[in-house]
């Protein structure tokens, strides 16, 4: 019977959809998390009579036709990227961005990754990195000495030093944007990886081209909302529910029809 294989994609995808919002309410106190959306496609049709065929020798046309659906499937599971909340933390070091970009990070192979957290801090170099250790692109260097350091909203870093009457410019934060921001791939660690997708990176100074301004002091909140989530999570629980139920009546069913047989 059609209809338990069909009933059986249903529940595969909403199975699939409850994945991705726990994903995202377990984000909930990520710093820059983008939350994500699971979308769906039907799947192939069964035409048991087409739309246009003629039902008689006097020319008559079927207008609609009989056409059974075979299910549903994932089509893409994309990623939001609407902005967060600031959230003022006081860090010196902290960075939020305010409109489009990413941060630049230099991974362990060279290549650069891209993230929205700008909860940085100095190594035992003085070189601002992220969570993990990793350098910031372009690396800045915050002086062993320095007493006080400011960041503008164009990404100048500068810093304080005793005896100085004057700022001592130290570096330059520079933000990455893309033409499609939802394709590039999420590799954890709040990191992502331009993709064929994304498209090549356009790399400015914040406040050009396009890009954002930076905020020092701030982190930006995940962009996921509670009660969307919890929302979208009881829709799911009932779909899979219903899609259950439609495998227990196709059981019953086949049942009663095996019963006439015997």
């Amino acid at each position: 019977m059609q209809a338990l294989r069909t009933a059986a994609t249903g529940m595969a995808a909403q199975q699939l959809n409850v994945d991705v919002i726990s994903n995202n309410i377990a984000n909930m106190n990520t710093v820059g998390f983008k939350k994500q959306r699971a979308e769906f496609q039907d799947l192939l049709y069964q035409t048991i009579e087409r739309a246009g065929a003629q039902s008689s020798d006097q020319g008559n046309v079927v207008p609609t036709g009989v056409q059974v659906g075979g299910g549903v499937k994932t089509g893409s599971v994309y990623r939001i990227t609407e902005q967060g909340n600031m959230t003022a933390t006081g860090g010196k070091f902290d960075v939020a961005i305010t409109g489009r970009g990413f941060f630049q990070v230099m991974m362990p192979d060279g290549t650069i990754a891209y993230t929205r957290a700008g909860n940085f801090s100095p190594n035992n170099q003085g070189q601002l990195v992220t969570e993990d250790g990793y350098l910031i692109e372009p690396a800045i260097t915050i002086p062993e000495d320095a007493t006080d350091i400011s960041i503008s909203k164009s990404g100048q870093v500068q810093a304080i030093r005793p005896g100085q009457t004057q700022p001592e410019i130290v570096g330059n934060i520079e933000l990455a944007t893309f033409v499609n921001e939802a394709g590039l791939d999420a590799i954890g660690d709040n990191l992502l990886k331009e993709s064929a997708a994304s498209g090549a990176p356009t790399v400015a100074a914040p406040g050009i081209d396009g890009t954002g301004t930076l905020n020092q002091g701030y982190t930006e909140a995940s962009n996921v909302d509670a009660v969307s989530e919890i929302t979208a999570l009881i829709v799911a629980q009932r779909a899979y529910e219903m899609n259950s139920k439609v495998i227990t009546s196709a059981d019953e069913m086949l049942r009663t029809a095996s019963n006439i047989r015997s």
